[in-house]
């Protein structure tokens, strides 16, 4: 086998399950997997996207189930129709996620948006996890990935629904790593900085891709290069791939190096120069 086939092939054979897959973070992942010999079903409730993408890509390669994440039997159903359509499960993407409402007050938060959150963005995973858990502990393998986000490790311009959630998502990454590694499956999260991604774009209302990458650049670590949705699926294709064997229980930051620091502190530093 040639390099380049072997470079193009790190998933051959595996068997993947990605939830939110029809759209954004969960579509290009979905891409990449395939791409690398992976037989992928997305679980989604866009099912005008999910069919179109199945129609783009061969449907061969890949599948689309309608699935509520929120809904528990949906969840199990997708799990056992992958299951029976492939005769496995190797990994679990547990990708699917909504903002909610981007309130960032307390005392202006609703109930009902912080619930909806949490029964998406937490519950959901939980439910794919706890499905995925069930095909793979008899095995003694398998490998669960999550979507959090750089709200997991810092706070930032997020609702406090979005912001917490994430959080559980890292939390339930690390528990279930500890549990779920006495039978050989792996668990990891990782967490994007902001993507110019469709639901980015509709939840604050800005649809100029150099915009958002200016915005960015301000307050950026790493300069003179910006974060693309590839970048975060090339992040799940080494956690999902044999070459992270060792790699359990991990918050992988695809962040430029902007959690390691204030940026204000640069702020407050030419204040300082200013006045004296």
């Amino acid at each position: 086998m040639s390099t380049e086939s072997s470079m193009t092939k790190r998933l051959d054979g595996k068997v993947v399950l990605i939830t939110g897959g029809a759209s954004g973070l969960g579509e290009i992942t979905a891409r990449v997997f395939v791409k690398h010999g992976a037989k992928v079903v997305i679980a989604d409730v866009q099912d005008e996207l999910g069919h179109s993408l199945c129609q783009e890509l061969g449907t061969e390669y890949i599948s689309y189930v309608h699935c509520d994440v929120t809904c528990e039997p949906d969840v199990e159903k997708v799990v056992e129709l992958t299951v029976s359509k492939h005769g496995k499960l190797d990994i679990m993407f547990n990708n699917a996620g909504i903002m909610g409402d981007l309130e960032t007050r307390v005392t202006e938060t609703s109930s009902e948006n912080f619930k909806r959150v949490f029964d998406v963005n937490v519950l959901g995973a939980f439910h794919g996890a706890k499905h995925a858990a069930r095909i793979m502990v008899p095995v003694k393998r398998g490998c669960i990935l999550f979507t959090a986000s750089l709200a997991s490790k810092i706070c930032y311009g997020n609702s406090h629904a979005y912001k917490t959630s994430k959080h559980a998502v890292a939390g339930l990454t690390k528990s279930l790593a500890v549990e779920l590694g006495e039978h050989g499956i792996r668990v990891n999260c990782i967490s994007p900085h902001g993507i110019f991604i469709p639901m980015v774009q509709k939840t604050f209302g800005v649809f100029d891709k150099k915009k958002v990458e200016e915005m960015i650049a301000v307050s950026a670590v790493l300069k003179e290069t910006f974060l693309e949705p590839e970048d975060f699926a090339n992040a799940a294709l080494y956690l999902a791939s044999d070459e992270a064997k060792y790699v359990s229980g991990v918050n992988l930051a695809i962040d430029g190096g902007y959690s390691l620091s204030n940026p204000s502190w640069k702020m407050g530093l030419s204040i300082l120069y200013e006045q004296n």
